[in-house]
């Protein structure tokens, strides 16, 4: 992925591929064990039950914004088409969780707190931050063997690097204010047209950094 920064209009780039989910590959599979205090135990596990989800510690080797999951695809869409794409997302009972860098949790409530904003954050719902001495429930690494997503934890962006980009408390700040701001716009429009689907969008990996 290019290094182009989010913040201007002007990055704007063409509207990302959306395609079917994709599996974790094992250069990413060995990325997500590394969180955990036993990273060849937990590749042994997906081994044997590679259809099972698993339980993973933040604040390692990622930290997770936990979303709503609407809010959370608009803010995926900004950061696709108008910022510098995401590191891995994943789909989770209802919620969204976007994988960022290490500190975020503890960095990100403070700005979305930080008075200067002037009220612009107050149409972000919470946001669940989770870092050091939490622990999340991810995706199976592949799905059965009848190829189907299961709606209830299903990865959008799966891994696929063992070092893949992830964006910073300012990224995803950056990307909360503008999906707040677009659903605000969206609030006080009357559109002639049914609602969309809103069903989790999936993204190009490819153009990940």
């Amino acid at each position: 992925m290019s290094s182009r920064t989010p913040f201007t209009e002007s990055s704007a780039a063409p509207l990302p591929n959306r395609f079917d989910v994709s599996d974790v590959t094992s250069e990413g599979a060995a990325w997500l064990a590394s969180a955990g205090t036993y990273p060849r135990s937990t590749l042994a596990y997906w081994a044997e039950r590679p259809t099972a989800p698993v339980v993973l510690p933040c604040g390692t080797s990622f930290d997770v914004v936990n979303t709503p999951a609407i809010f959370g695809r608009r803010m995926l869409d900004r950061l696709w088409d108008e910022g510098p794409g995401s590191g891995p997302v994943a789909a989770h009972r209802g919620r969204m969780l976007l994988f960022t860098a290490p500190g975020t949790a503890r960095r990100l409530p403070a700005l979305l707190d930080w008075e200067e904003w002037g009220g612009r954050t107050h149409a972000i719902p919470p946001l669940l931050c989770h870092g050091p001495g939490d622990a999340v429930t991810i995706p199976a690494a592949h799905r059965d063997g009848s190829g189907a997503t299961h709606l209830a934890s299903r990865w959008l962006v799966a891994p696929d690097t063992r070092h893949p980009w992830l964006p910073g408390p300012e990224v995803v700040l950056w990307a909360a204010v503008r999906a707040a701001r677009a659903a605000t716009s969206a609030a006080v429009r009357i559109s002639i047209f049914p609602p969309a689907d809103q069903d989790a969008n999936v993204y190009d990996v490819s153009r990940r950094r």
